[in-house]
């Protein structure tokens, strides 16, 4: 088939990588999200889905938005039998999505119709999410709503972060976008539609999502941590500055230090901070303009007091 890639950041990029690779399908265009600035200086960069299909000699498409009549009359012309996406990042108007002879297809990471929406990995692991997945799945007007061609299925791992799930998941995904393109090429595959119990939403986590509440259980702040790692990252403050958590580890209560939600108690080798439930051994941080670093070298620089907390 003549496919029309869809998709912007990193996690895109095996999937696209698969599909170039096929030999049953030929990627004759990306659609990319437009050039945003990046780095100290603000320059105007690619996406990672651009920047890979400009080394394989693909045409890219940028639209500012993708109901612009400019990019449809260019789809049109491209004329795709199918359009795979993997986080494009825009909404698709009906006027696009009528465009490809089988329509747009979505590879989104979760098992369908559990976590709808942008950060479906985040909320797994913020869940406490034993197992995930990947859904391949026609894209319609409704969130993440249409009818779908295939799953995998995925353990989350107790020391999962988001970004490691995402990346275990994108190169899986990419073999389940494949297989989908073959099936609905040769016409073995048709998509059923999802059912209408076991829905649950996964909106953006906000950088004020990721604040950390230190009157939580253990066990929760330790799935925020994970979950929001590595964006947009855990936070607290201390002495009134934001301090990244980047990791923590759950203690076993033999070596469970008695701490107020928030209280910090540092040794030669571990910092420790109390919860909800029993304290967490901080692992890395990251102060304010500052590196990350080793929880202990913090704790040595700023000189922990006796009694004081971290601000969630």
């Amino acid at each position: 088939m003549r496919l029309v890639f869809a998709g912007t950041p990193e996690v895109a990029l095996p999937a696209l990588d698969a599909l170039i690779a096929s030999d049953r399908h030929e990627v004759v265009a990306v659609v990319t999200r437009p050039d945003a600035p990046a780095g100290r200086g603000r320059r105007l960069v690619a996406s990672p889905v651009a920047q890979r299909a400009e080394e394989a000699g693909i045409e890219v498409l940028k639209p500012a938005r993708p109901r612009d009549e400019d990019f449809q009359a260019r789809l049109r012309e491209i004329a795709p039998d199918c359009c795979p996406v993997v986080a494009y990042g825009a909404l698709l108007p009906k006027s696009a999505l009528d465009i490809p002879a089988h329509g747009w297809v979505n590879l989104h990471f979760s098992l369908l119709p559990a976590w709808r929406g942008a950060a479906p990995v985040q909320h797994a692991v913020l869940a406490g999410d034993e197992v995930t997945g990947a859904s391949t799945f026609r894209i319609e007007e409704g969130l993440d709503s249409g009818p779908v061609f295939g799953v995998l299925t995925e353990d989350v791992r107790p020391t999962d972060t988001s970004g490691d799930l995402l990346t275990r998941l994108a190169f899986a995904g990419a073999g389940l976008l494949a297989a989908t393109m073959d099936g609905i090429e040769d016409g073995t595959l048709q998509a059923v539609p999802q059912p209408a119990e076991g829905i649950t939403l996964a909106p953006k986590i906000e950088v004020e999502d990721a604040k950390i509440d230190w009157s939580a259980p253990a066990l929760r702040v330790d799935r925020v941590v994970r979950g929001c790692a590595p964006a947009p990252g855990a936070w607290t403050l201390f002495r009134g500055e934001r301090l990244k958590v980047m990791s923590v580890a759950l203690v076993p209560d033999r070596t469970d230090p008695e701490l107020a939600p928030g209280e910090i108690a540092a040794t030669k080798k571990a910092v420790f901070v109390g919860t909800g439930s029993h304290a967490v051994q901080l692992q890395w941080v990251q102060p304010q303009g500052k590196k990350p670093m080793a929880a202990a070298d913090w704790a040595r620089g700023v000189r922990i007091e006796a009694g004081e907390r971290l601000d969630g």
